[in-house]
């Protein structure tokens, strides 16, 4: 029986998925921290856990969005570009979004942006699901761009 290893030291693979992790990243936090801004400007009242119920969806289609921009970019017809975009891992979305989210509502409350804890959540929204975009794209060479 034949054993094989994963390789976990694959710079090229780092380096490839640290962007796609990023661009996932930007598409996520334009929803989410857009939503939570709104709330937090026009003082809505409105359940914390509800506004970051919402701020993950929102933060889920506006990465949609941007992954589809993107491929249209690279020459994918408007229908290819969605479905790909659709059929991203959203197990590394939803872990981004909920680590996000997480994040804010551990040090503030939750469903409040500071100048501080911004870079925290992002931080923590791209190192939780980097490593399992690497696995993805080391071993299924699967990756959203």
């Amino acid at each position: 029986m034949e054993s094989t290893t994963f390789d976990w030291r694959c710079s090229k693979t780092w380096k490839q998925s640290a962007k796609n992790t990023a661009w996932c990243l930007l598409g996520c936090a334009i929803g989410d921290f857009g939503t939570i801004l709104y709330f937090q400007l026009t003082k809505i009242p409105f359940p914390v856990l509800g506004i970051m119920i919402l701020a993950i969806i929102n933060g889920l289609i506006t990465s949609i969005i941007l992954e589809t921009i993107i491929l249209i970019k690279q020459n994918f017809s408007f229908s290819n570009a969605l479905r790909t975009a659709l059929g991203m891992s959203f197990i590394s979305m939803i872990s981004m979004e909920v680590a996000m989210n997480l994040t804010d509502y551990l040090l503030t409350g939750g469903a409040i942006l500071t100048w501080w804890v911004v870079p925290l959540m992002l931080i923590v929204g791209f190192l939780t699901p980097w490593p399992y975009n690497y696995w993805r794209l080391k071993k299924f060479g699967v990756a959203c761009h």
